[in-house]
């Protein structure tokens, strides 16, 4: 396969770094040969501005009493409100596997409470929340690789 060379930088590895970061859904690539040194970037938060919280189970009966409906959930402002990962690691949503979740959907948080935990080469470190209110959306799944930068909690 010819690859077009401008200025020294080959134009096809570019674009096979965009294809792989399309592929793998990655935010940044680089790559080093020789002398040249080739980032290919994009920012994650960009490309998700709204995300529907999760959906409430029916209605149900308890003792034959009806529960009242549940509403519709609310549109969440990801870009707004998101808590970014500041690292690259792997995210846990508890202190330990049978551990209860340090927050849940609807939790009541306060600014410097621990959200979750990112593991970065062996060490566990605590996410707190930037701000008080409301976890409106957990973003991630429990012990998912997060990239930086990455929304990680929705907190209003």
């Amino acid at each position: 396969m010819a690859t077009k060379k401008t200025d020294g930088v080959d134009q096809q590895l570019v674009r096979d770094l965009a294809g792989i970061l399309n592929d793998t859904n990655l935010t940044e690539i680089e790559v080093e040969l020789g002398d040249l040194k080739v980032r290919v970037s994009r920012q994650a938060a960009q490309a998700v501005h709204a995300v529907a919280a999760p959906m409430m189970a029916a209605p149900v009966a308890v003792n034959s009493t009806p529960v009242a409906a549940v509403a519709a959930p609310a549109v969440v402002d990801v870009a707004k409100n998101a808590v970014p990962s500041p690292m690259v690691g792997t995210a846990y949503l508890a202190p330990s596997p049978d551990a209860k979740p340090f927050v849940e959907i609807g939790t009541v948080v306060k600014e410097g409470q621990t959200l979750l935990i990112i593991e970065a080469m062996k060490t566990m470190n605590q996410i707190p929340s930037p701000r008080s209110g409301t976890v409106k959306a957990i973003l991630i799944e429990d012990a998912q690789p997060v990239e930086y930068g990455m929304p990680l909690v929705v907190v209003e």
